[in-house]
């Protein structure tokens, strides 16, 4: 078996798993503003928003080296 495909494949195992044990929904405060969602879906927001905070981050660190 192709390791990539190994650590897809373990990887979507452990999303699965993670989905399946965080459907609660919680509520998040901010101010006076209220929303409801599942706590799995609050960590991919979450971890999306990190993702593109660390590549903006990288690509403008990228650009000031190369001048």
């Amino acid at each position: 078996m192709n390791p990539r495909l190994a650590l897809v494949f373990a990887l979507v195992t452990v999303v699965l798993v993670f989905v399946v044990q965080n459907t609660a929904v919680v509520d998040i405060r901010l101010f006076f503003w209220t929303v409801s969602l599942s706590r799995a879906l609050l960590v991919f927001l979450l971890l999306a928003v990190g993702v593109v905070m660390g590549w903006l981050l990288r690509a403008g660190v990228g650009r000031s080296r190369r001048k």
